[in-house]
């Protein structure tokens, strides 16, 4: 038995397990693998509330994994708790390196967005109130399209429609590109200073929440700092939190059931959120 219960596990990732044995908060998943982009990295999972009161707001959140890793599967409690939030929750794959570099992803993330924007009001979503949450390379997307707005004019979406993005343990500054991730990702592209996030800071952008722990010592805590500098010093509006004892995982974690009572980060995003688009 024990040798069994041994090649179970080890037929799993860490990530995947959590996903399988973490307890979830009550929610409905009301589509499953939607179409928001061509190929097999095209699908997308959407969640809404147990119970609905009128149009909720729209989250499209974008998970990690160094712009190679991740599936949307493993994030089904993510979902749930965004959801039990009074979120309609997208949840979309994206293509990961070595398929394409930056801006793929970017790319794909945007096609996301015109997914929510096509389909939210079917299913009790209100388009004209759309968040973006990102942890890690997520956390980067998620800037990016919430910044930069020519990737959602690329798919005809107005950039107005995201009222607010979330970066949770997110890469925004970091140039000169020195670790073999970001160097395989982004050093193709052709107008490196274009790549990062700051390079947008204005005043009109969405609100921003940005969380780090403050024991990461894979995205370091520096990147928050540079980013809600920049937006702050644009005349844009953001909250900075640095959790204490908390590494790159801890701000993710923290949404889970199992850890959400080690930290009051989610009801910090909550109602920042919930300030922004009700």
């Amino acid at each position: 038995m024990k040798r069994a219960i041994r090649r179970l596990l080890a037929a799993f990732s860490p990530l995947q397990l959590f996903a399988l044995i973490a307890p979830k908060d009550p929610a409905r998943r009301v589509t499953h693998a939607a179409r928001h982009a061509d190929g097999p990295r095209g699908g997308l999972d959407v969640y809404a509330p147990a119970k609905v009161d009128g149009p909720a707001p729209v989250a499209v959140f974008l998970y990690g994994g160094s712009w190679e890793t991740g599936r949307r599967q493993d994030y089904r409690w993510v979902a749930r708790a965004l959801a039990a939030q009074g979120f309609l929750v997208l949840v979309p794959d994206y293509r990961l390196y070595p398929e394409v570099r930056y801006p793929g992803f970017l790319e794909d993330g945007a096609a996301a967005v015109r997914w929510a924007v096509d389909n939210a009001a079917s299913l009790d979503g209100d388009p004209a109130r759309i968040v973006l949450i990102g942890h890690s390379a997520g956390a980067y997307n998620a800037a990016m399209l919430a910044l930069d707005p020519r990737w959602l004019r690329a798919v005809a979406v107005e950039p107005r429609v995201i009222r607010a993005f979330v970066g949770l343990s997110g890469p925004y500054a970091f140039l000169p590109l020195e670790s073999p991730v970001t160097i395989r990702t982004f050093g193709e592209a052709d107008d490196l200073a274009a790549t990062q996030p700051a390079a947008f800071a204005r005043a009109d952008a969405p609100a921003a929440f940005l969380a780090t722990g403050e024991q990461d010592t894979v995205v370091r805590p520096r990147n928050t700092r540079k980013l809600a500098a920049a937006l702050r010093e644009a005349g844009a509006k953001v909250e900075e939190r640095h959790y204490p004892n908390m590494g790159h995982a801890g701000p993710v974690l923290a949404l889970s059931r199992l850890f959400r009572g080690k930290s009051t980060l989610l009801a910090d995003m909550v109602a920042f959120l919930k300030a922004e688009v009700g």
